[in-house]
C-alpha cells in the first residue's frame, strides 16, 4: 500500500497502551488538520477506557516525530483570506491542551526532528522521551510567525534567559538542552526505543523506564547561560541584539546575526509574548493568547512573506515588512494581542474534562 493509501495517524490498541503513530513519513510527519482530529477522537475514546493504561505517541519513518503543522496550507490562507488555518489552530491547542491535562500516562517518543505542532503534541505530556537523534525547536519567527502551540509556555519556564534565546534564535535543542530547558524528561537511545515501546505494552511505564533510560548528555545551551542570561533579560529585542554585539562570545555574535535575520515584528511580538507568558498560570491561558497572536498573523504581511521565501519559492531572501526592528512601533506589536470577541479560544474560561 502506498503512503497516499494509508491512514495519517495509525491509531490502535496494543495490550494496555493506546498507540498513535504520525504517518506522513515523507513530509517527516507534518501535522494537519484531519491529523489533530483524529488524535483527538483516540484520546477521548481512551480516556474512558479502563484497559488503556497508558498512550505512546510516535512517528512512522527514521526522520523524526513530526516538522509541525502544514506551513503550505497555511501560506495558501494567509494570501488567500482563509479561515482554514484558523480554525486548525482552534483544534490544534484545544489538544494540546487536552495533552497537558491527560489524565492517563501520555508517553511521547521525541525522536529526531520534533519542530512546532510536533513540540505541541510532544512535550505537555506525562512522559517525554528524547534520543541521540533528537532535534527539537520553534522555529517561527524564521517563517514570519511567533511559537505557538504552547511554545510560549515550555520557552518563558526554561531556566534564566535561555528560552528567550531559543525563541530568539530559532535554535535547536539536543536530547541534553531538551531535558535541561523543561521540554523533555528521559533519554533513552534510539536502539532500545523498540524495547522500550514493546514494555510499555506489556508493563508499567517506570519499569519500562527503569531498565532502559539512561543518564542524560550535558547541555551544550545550559553551558553558556552566563552571556545568555545577561544579553536576553533586556527589555527590548534591539537591546537584546546589543548587548550580544558587545559580549565577547563568538556564540553571542551568532546569536545577534540570527536574531536580526528574522522577522522584525516576529521577534518583538515573540518578546512580549514570552514576557507575558511567564506571568500567566496556566497552559490554556497561555493557548488563549497564543491564539490571538496567531490570527493576527495569519493576516500579517511577514507570514507570506517567511513562508514564500524558506518553503514555497525556497530563494532563502525574505523582504520583511517592516524591514528593521527599529521600523516596527508599539502599534505594530499591539495589533497581534487584540481581543478576538466571538472568536475567542476561551479554554482558559472552559471545563476541559471530556475534550
Amino acid at each position: 500500500m502506498s503512503e497516499e493509501n494509508e491512514p495519517e495517524v495509525l491509531v490502535r490498541r496494543v495490550g494496555a497502551t493506546g498507540r498513535l503513530t504520525l504517518n506522513r513519513p515523507r513530509a517527516i510527519n507534518a501535522l494537519n488538520h484531519s491529523m489533530v482530529r483524529t488524535m483527538a477522537a483516540a484520546l477521548l475514546e481512551w480516556e474512558a477506557d479502563p484497559q488503556v493504561r497508558a498512550v505512546v505517541v510516535d512517528g512512522a519513518g527514521e526522520r523524526g516525530l513530526c516538522a509541525g503543522g502544514d506551513i503550505v496550507s497555511i501560506y495558501h490562507d494567509a494570501r488567500d483570506g482563509g479561515d482554514g488555518s484558523r480554525e486548525f489552530w482552534r483544534d490544534e491547542y484545544i489538544l494540546n491542551a487536552a495533552i497537558g491535562r491527560y489524565p492517563k500516562t501520555y508517553v511521547a517518543i521525541m525522536d529526531g526532528i520534533v519542530m512546532g505542532g510536533g513540540v505541541g503534541i510532544s512535550a505537555h505530556g506525562s512522559v517525554r522521551i528524547v534520543t541521540e537523534r533528537s532535534s527539537i525547536a520553534m522555529p517561527e519567527t524564521g517563517i514570519g510567525f511567533v511559537p505557538d502551540v504552547g511554545g510560549t509556555y515550555l520557552l518563558s519556564r526554561a531556566p534564566g534567559e535561555t528560552g528567550t534565546h531559543v525563541a530568539l534564535t530559532t535554535g535547536r535543542l539536543n536530547a541534553g538542552d531538551a531535558i535541561a530547558l523543561g521540554f523533555a524528561d528521559h533519554f533513552v537511545p534510539s536502539e532500545s526505543l523498540g524495547a522500550l515501546v514493546a514494555a510499555l505494552e506489556s508493563g508499567s511505564v517506570a519499569d519500562a523506564l527503569a531498565r532502559l533510560e539512561c543518564p542524560a548528555p550535558e547541555s551544550p545551551l545550559l553551558a553558556q547561560r552566563s552571556w545568555i542570561d545577561a544579553a536576553y533579560s533586556a527589555d527590548t529585542v534591539e537591546e537584546i541584539v546589543e548587548r550580544l554585539q558587545a559580549a565577547d562570545v563568538p556564540e553571542a555574535a551568532k546569536a545577534a546575526e540570527q536574531v536580526l535575520a528574522k522577522s522584525p515584528v516576529a521577534q518583538k511580538v515573540t518578546l512580549r509574548s514570552l514576557r507575558h507568558a511567564r506571568t500567566l498560570g496556566s497552559l490554556e491561558a497561555v493557548l488563549d493568547e497564543e491564539f490571538r497572536v496567531s490570527v493576527a498573523a495569519l493576516a500579517s504581511h511577514d507570514l507570506v512573506e517567511g513562508i514564500r521565501a524558506q518553503v514555497v519559492d525556497k530563494d532563502r531572501n525574505p523582504a520583511w515588512s517592516p524591514a528593521t526592528l527599529a521600523d516596527v512601533t508599539d502599534a505594530d506589536v499591539d495589533r497581534y494581542f487584540q481581543p478576538l470577541g466571538e472568536l475567542e479560544l476561551g479554554l482558559a474560561a472552559l471545563d476541559l474534562e471530556g475534550v
